[in-house]
């Protein structure tokens, strides 16, 4: 990247500082979420991460394993173990699509479904501990913020 490049922005390479850095920032917030979801989950038997695989079930967001990786960080094979996880602790079953033996997809069992409404309460009690101080105003503030940077992700690298 040249020097040029790396200045059309907020960010230029005279200002820069990792440590404070608005990438660092988000990935500092996103891992304390993640850990403080994990300790809030160990009532349940699962982790943050199975919470995220759950609720993407339970909502439609994740009907089969390609649809899980494409909306998360984890490889095919992070995400075969994870999915193996949960069927082993009976959360969920894989059922092949009657049209296409190829596809196999994604269900809670009668356990995760009960599980399930236990399940926001959680993200909630996290989520406030870490806005605590916030006005509502703020938060929907962050909240669109974000949405425009994930946007933004989504852009060829020559969009402005």
């Amino acid at each position: 990247m040249s020097p040029r490049a790396a200045s059309q922005g907020p960010y230029t390479l005279a200002t820069y500082n990792p440590e404070t850095s608005l990438g660092r920032l988000v990935a500092e917030v996103s891992g304390r979420l993640l850990a403080a979801l994990d300790d809030e989950m160990t009532e349940l038997g699962i982790t943050g991460a199975q919470w995220v695989i759950l609720m993407r079930i339970a909502d439609g967001r994740g009907a089969t394993a390609a649809e899980l990786c494409r909306h998360s960080r984890y490889d095919t094979g992070s995400m075969t173990r994870m999915l193996d996880r949960l069927e082993e602790k009976g959360l969920i079953r894989r059922v092949r699509s009657a049209s296409d033996r190829r596809r196999v997809h994604l269900e809670l069992t009668p356990a995760g479904r009960l599980l399930h409404p236990q399940l926001p309460p959680v993200a909630v009690k996290v989520l406030n501990a870490h806005l605590r101080g916030f006005s509502q105003e703020e938060v929907a503030l962050l909240t669109a913020l974000l949405q425009r940077m994930l946007a933004n992700a989504d852009l060829p690298a020559t969009a402005s």
